[in-house]
């Protein structure tokens, strides 16, 4: 598992994203909140309007990429929590400021990405997460009406291993982990 930064012309179906939204909702969030939204940018005008937002890193990448997703977080995820988390009646009231609701549903959408990304490895895709862009101009472009914020966008696909870096390092256990 790598990030891919080239792309085969392979297509990913629309059955494929959606057997991939249909994986990654089941991960598991807090209090079921599932904040994430997500815009499956597959067309070439949809890519006209995403390519200009991102840094000029990952412009080429995403215009050849097959998918790029976007993903965002509704601050007002509360909202749906008596049709998410039926079992708690109250649970809506756990989240009365915009801030405390901001900032749980950035964390909980990130965990979202999470569950893409290996939902989306289960199925044979690759993926490309990237932050290099204009969050405030996507969320704009792609979500207008101000209540769904932009986390990250994963480009997907069948990579190939043009432009794929050497695997960097990782810290070992014991210098990343403890048991205690």
């Amino acid at each position: 598992a790598r990030t891919r930064n080239a792309w085969s012309d392979r297509p990913v179906s629309k059955d494929t994203i959606k057997q991939l939204y249909e994986l990654t909702k089941f991960g598991p969030t807090g209090a079921n909140a599932t904040p994430a939204r997500f815009v499956f940018v597959t067309s070439q005008a949809g890519k006209d309007r995403l390519i200009p937002l991102l840094g000029e890193g990952n412009q080429a990448k995403t215009r050849q990429a097959p998918v790029a997703v976007i993903i965002g977080f509704d601050v007002n995820f509360h909202e749906t929590l008596s049709e998410l988390f039926p079992h708690a009646p109250g649970a809506k009231d756990w989240f009365p400021t915009r801030e405390g609701r901001r900032e749980n549903a950035h964390k909980n959408s990130t965990l979202q990405a999470g569950y893409l990304i290996s939902a989306a490895r289960a199925l044979g895709l690759d993926v490309g997460p990237m932050t290099g862009f204009d969050f405030n101009a996507v969320q704009k472009e792609f979500f207008p009406e101000g209540d769904i914020e932009v986390n990250m966008i994963i480009n997907l696909g069948y990579g190939t291993d043009e432009n794929l870096f050497a695997r960097s390092p990782r810290l070992p256990f014991e210098r990343a982990a403890q048991i205690v």
